[in-house]
């Protein structure tokens, strides 16, 4: 299974975030997304994910098609952004196990993934009364409890220490090595060689007002 962007579109607000992009991550790979902050690597993440329309082209994870089965394609991705996706009103553990079971995971594997990211011995704390790194670390245990072939990571080291980032990377590279794909926004080097990088650059101003009249200037 591989993941293709053809000629992939977005618009937010009837803006032309980016257009024409193109890009390959193959089984068994890790690819970076790279570009000046307000790009759009955080929109190509949430449109991956299932959480923005495809405003052209197309991208395929397999057979899924994200344009025509957006459902289907969403079922193979685990979305890690910079929202955390933590309940503050439950425990560390009650967060995790609450995302197990919506995964279908059993307890076994949730606790697991508590210890392998060092939570476990606080897993009856209050989220609420984490900190920032313990929350990221929480947020992205839950890739552990999902069994999706896609991962898509916001700049994951966000917050953390240098073991948990050097965490990630070990995850990341397991991930792969068991057949799966990552792809990560990042400013950062994250240990994990020489990969595939998708260099974002804004569409110039005209591209950017394409198709929409009001953007384009006429109102004036």
């Amino acid at each position: 299974m591989d993941l293709t962007l053809d000629n992939l579109a977005c618009r937010r607000a009837g803006r032309l975030v980016y257009r024409d992009l193109c890009f390959r991550v193959e089984a068994s790979q890790a690819a970076a997304l790279r570009g000046p902050n307000g790009v759009g690597k955080s929109t190509l993440l949430r449109q991956l994910a299932g959480l923005i329309p495809v405003a052209g082209g197309d991208a395929q994870l397999g057979k899924a098609s994200l344009a025509s089965n957006p459902q289907g394609f969403q079922e193979q991705v685990a979305y890690a952004g910079h929202l955390d996706a933590v309940k503050s009103a439950l425990s560390i553990g009650e967060n995790l196990m609450l995302w197990a079971g919506i995964n279908g995971t059993d307890a076994a594997r949730a606790r697991a993934a508590l210890a392998r990211f060092g939570l476990d011995a606080i897993a009856a704390r209050p989220a609420a009364q984490c900190s920032a790194g313990q929350r990221r670390r929480l947020g992205l245990a839950r890739l552990l409890v999902a069994d999706r072939p896609l991962w898509l990571l916001d700049e994951p080291t966000v917050s953390l220490d240098a073991d948990a980032s050097a965490l990630i990377a070990d995850l990341v590279r397991e991930h792969i090595a068991a057949g799966g794909m990552a792809l990560i926004a990042t400013h950062v080097p994250l240990g994990l060689g020489d990969i595939p990088t998708l260099e974002m650059t804004p569409p110039d101003a005209a591209a950017g007002h394409q198709g929409d009249p009001f953007l384009a200037g006429a109102w004036a």
